[in-house]
C-alpha cells in the first residue's frame, strides 16, 4: 500500500510528463497548422501559454522562441526533484 504523499508526488511527476508532451505537440503544430483558429491548436495554446508566457518575458525572443525548450528543462528539473523525494 502506497502512502498518500507517494501517490501525490507520483501524480505530479506524471502530470509534468504529460505537460511536456503537450508543449512538444504545440511546437510541432505551430510548424504544421497555419490556422490558429483550429480548435486543437487553441486547446494546446490555452493549456501551455500560462507557463510559456512568463518565460517569454524573461527570455529575449528574436526569430526563434526558446521558451518551450526552457520550460521543458525547468519542468524536467522539477520532476527530478520530486522523484528524489520518493
Amino acid at each position: 500500500m502506497y502512502s498518500p504523499s507517494y501517490l501525490v508526488i507520483k501524480t505530479l511527476i506524471n502530470a509534468i510528463s504529460i505537460y511536456n508532451v503537450l508543449i512538444f505537440v504545440r511546437v510541432i503544430f505551430s510548424w504544421i497548422i497555419q490556422d490558429h483558429s483550429n480548435p486543437l491548436y487553441r486547446f494546446l495554446y490555452g493549456i501551455t501559454e500560462p507557463v510559456l508566457a512568463p518565460l517569454r518575458r524573461v527570455i529575449p525572443t528574436n526569430t526563434l522562441d526558446f521558451s518551450p525548450i526552457v520550460a521543458y528543462f525547468l519542468l524536467r528539473i522539477l520532476a527530478m526533484i520530486l522523484q528524489s523525494l520518493l
